[in-house]
């Protein structure tokens, strides 16, 4: 049965800036030269609530990536109590990939003919123990997820996957992609800087800067809430760096329409803002 699956096709005050590359893709609503791909990773879904506030209200779409990861209510993002908010977003038309359900970090690969990999999930019963597991077993973990957020948004998420940490070998993405899922290279900066004074403030001055290192075609990655912060997380500064985005003439695009993904659902979407930002 788990090969089977494997064959189907917050801001936290801290930011990630992905290059993906220049350019853009599919049919827009205006012409893009210069699109910058916006996205959250789960987390304690503290900021989840404000972040989708803000993104209603700037008209922007962005890429969820999901793992069950555990939450303040003692559940996991991806669980009932979190069903409606999700379902609101897929009726918004963001794109969701999966994070495996549970995290999994690749630590290397085995030696042998058949691609075998040394990984530590981070979630669930096993988190913090390291086994040995095969393709077929990884991709199962990738498509629990996947399963889950088409089930609690009702869009099918997309045939991709971000490994955590943006840590893997070519042979781990090679099997990944033997089973349905191209993984999504990630080039990452993080902002603010590490040892910025207060995670819950993002400064005037940390927002130009996040700005200015931004190039047409990178993805701006945040986080719903994170667990290793002393304070509550909330979106500050995400609004302020839309309007700075915008004012430097980006347009906001999801994961699908990036040339590398373009065309990988065919799926009934909302019709994006009128603008195309």
């Amino acid at each position: 049965m788990v090969g089977l699956r494997c064959m189907r096709a917050c801001w936290t005050g801290w930011l990630v800036v992905l290059a993906l590359g220049p350019g853009a893709s599919m049919a827009q609503p205006a012409a893009c030269d210069k699109p910058v791909y916006l996205g959250f990773e789960t987390g304690s879904m503290e900021t989840a609530p404000m972040v989708g506030l803000v993104l209603q209200r700037q008209q922007v779409r962005a890429t969820f990536f999901a793992a069950a990861d555990r939450t303040a209510e003692d559940g996991d993002s991806l669980d009932t109590r979190w069903a409606p908010w999700w379902g609101a977003r897929g009726a918004e038309g963001h794109d969701f990939v999966s994070l495996t359900r549970e995290r999994v970090t690749w630590l290397a690969d085995e030696r042998g003919v058949r691609p075998e990999f040394r990984v530590q999930p981070k979630l669930g019963a096993f988190a913090g123990r390291t086994f040995t597991w095969n393709a077929a077993k990884y991709c199962d973990n990738i498509a629990q997820a996947a399963d889950r957020l088409g089930y609690i948004t009702g869009q099918q998420a997309l045939p991709l996957f971000r490994a955590p940490g943006g840590r893997l070998s070519p042979r781990l993405a090679a099997a990944a992609q033997a089973c349905g899922y191209r993984h999504v290279g990630l080039n990452v900066v993080p902002f603010p800087k590490p040892g910025a004074p207060s995670a819950k403030v993002a400064t005037p001055a940390q927002i130009s800067q996040t700005v200015a290192r931004i190039r047409p075609g990178d993805l701006v990655l945040g986080h719903l809430g994170e667990w290793t912060r002393e304070l509550p997380q909330v979106p500050a500064g995400l609004n302020e760096l839309i309007d700075g985005l915008k004012a430097q003439g980006y347009c906001f695009r999801t994961v699908s329409q990036h040339p590398d993904y373009a065309g990988l659902l065919t799926r009934a979407r909302p019709e994006p803002p009128a603008d195309g930002k």
